[in-house]
């Protein structure tokens, strides 16, 4: 498994408890496809930097985990598919390693 970093955009036109219910569903996809969930941190409602479908606010959660590559086409499907995700953006960060 390696190791990634998940960023979701909800749109704003949720109220925040259907806006977290939706960043709780992204768990649980990843959850079901085997994934190992080591950090979250939901970020609330915040100011985009630019427009985006007319709206310039939107709800941001962020998610680092490991999965499989499999893991992880399965989990941006379900989020292609869902009506609250505006955007999200999957990374593999940089492992730093530390010279003597």
């Amino acid at each position: 498994m390696r190791r990634y970093e998940l960023m979701v955009l909800m749109t704003d036109r949720l109220d925040e408890d259907a806006a977290l219910a939706a960043f709780e569903k992204a768990k649980k996809v990843l959850a079901d496809q085997g994934g190992n969930l080591l950090d979250e941190a939901w970020w609330g409602k915040r100011k985009l930097a630019y427009e985006i479908d007319k709206r310039d606010h939107g709800f941001y959660g962020v998610l680092d985990f490991e999965a499989t590559t499999d893991a992880v086409t399965e989990l941006e499907r379900q989020l292609k598919i869902s009506d609250e995700v505006t955007r999200f953006k999957t990374v593999r960060p940089e492992i730093r390693v530390r010279s003597a």
